[in-house]
């Protein structure tokens, strides 16, 4: 398999930690001592047989970072998007490079570079099924994960018929993709066994995509086609979700069993480091009658002091301070437009 990282998300409500120059996928947000970016990078080198086999896409002002943090990548394997247009685009420029490089029968699978997984023999071992599903069905494969609760915030693929095991592992035909629900029919969804949360993960053969892609997205495989990465400030913003997954007929998932997190907002870092405590410390923290607080900060010298707080976080970075409500997280990049509208407060973005 070629793995391809998909690493030119901006990783907004992780703010102000993460910024237009250093976004989410090159912090580490876990205390493991690596970016989220290496992290992935480090669990798709057994897939890829080493670096020369790894891919990354990313944006222009931050293609140095990926860079600097992943110094063994060969340069040749780095796809610089001259501006973001979503994942669509991303998908089908890095297929047909990969195709014009490799051949059509190159299994390819694209992954976000800044989500967090859990076990990574059970990951690989749920790859190699997806790339067997891939071969064995002609199927573009993606994976699912069981719901934990009714989010509103993810996108949901409902399972079909079972058509086998791959490498231990059952593989369904997809019936749909749905694009985030509200609660009423998250909860639905849980309660119907049905469906799992859509991880953004995809496994094909090149020449089955591009098939696809010219299909679905005739317009924007046209231009690539004929132009090439410059074609991009033309091509318009576009998920592969929108331009594909939910039109064609070779979608199948494989439901995963390894514990993942998108790592969408700070509630995140609570759910993957509370473990029982009182609060979520990443800084030193000094509080009376304080529970459920997530408090950090990036200066080992810092000291938060909180009186009373209670489902709070609060969040240090240079001179910025953001204290927020954990049910208002996905407010901050609502906070985010205030501050570009504001001209003394750009240099905070």
């Amino acid at each position: 398999m070629i793995p391809v990282i998909l690493a030119g998300g901006k990783g907004e409500r992780f703010w102000p930690l993460s910024r237009k120059q250093r976004p989410k996928q090159f912090l580490c947000l876990d205390g493991s001592g690596q970016s989220l970016l290496q992290a992935t990078a480090d669990r798709l080198l057994e897939m890829s047989g080493g670096w020369q086999g790894l891919w990354v896409i990313t944006a222009s002002h931050i293609a140095e970072l990926v860079q600097e943090q992943l110094p063994d990548l060969p340069a040749e394997n780095l796809l610089v998007e001259v501006e973001g247009r979503d994942t669509a685009p991303a998908v089908a420029w890095a297929t047909l490079e990969i195709a014009r490089r490799c051949g059509e029968e190159a299994v390819i699978g694209f992954f976000p570079a800044d989500h967090w997984i859990g076990d990574r023999d059970a990951f690989c071992q749920t790859l190699k099924a997806a790339e067997e599903l891939a071969l064995q069905e002609e199927a573009i494969a993606t994976l699912s994960i069981a719901p934990t609760y009714p989010s509103t915030g993810y996108g949901y693929i409902e399972q079909g018929e079972k058509v086998g095991l791959f490498n231990h592992c059952p593989g369904y035909k997809v019936n749909r993709f749905t694009e985030k629900p509200d609660l009423a029919t998250a909860e639905a969804f849980v309660d119907s066994g049905r469906y799992g949360w859509n991880g953004g993960m995809f496994i094909f053969r090149a020449g089955v995509m591009l098939g696809e892609l010219k299909a679905c997205a005739p317009e924007m495989m046209q231009m690539l086609e004929a132009e090439g990465a410059s074609c991009y400030p033309k091509l318009q913003k576009l998920s592969i979700d929108y331009a594909v997954m939910e039109k064609t007929q070779k979608a199948y998932v494989v439901p995963v069993t390894f514990s993942w997190d998108d790592l969408g907002d700070w509630n995140a870092i609570d759910r993957l480091l509370k473990n029982g405590k009182p609060n979520v410390e990443l800084v030193k923290h000094v509080g009376l009658d304080t529970k459920d607080a997530l408090l950090y900060s990036n200066d080992e010298e810092d000291v938060v002091v909180t009186i009373g707080l209670e489902d709070t976080v609060v969040v240090r970075d240079g001179k910025v301070t953001l204290i927020v409500h954990k049910d208002r997280t996905q407010d901050i990049k609502k906070v985010l437009k205030l501050l570009q509208a504001d001209p003394d407060c750009s240099e905070l973005l």
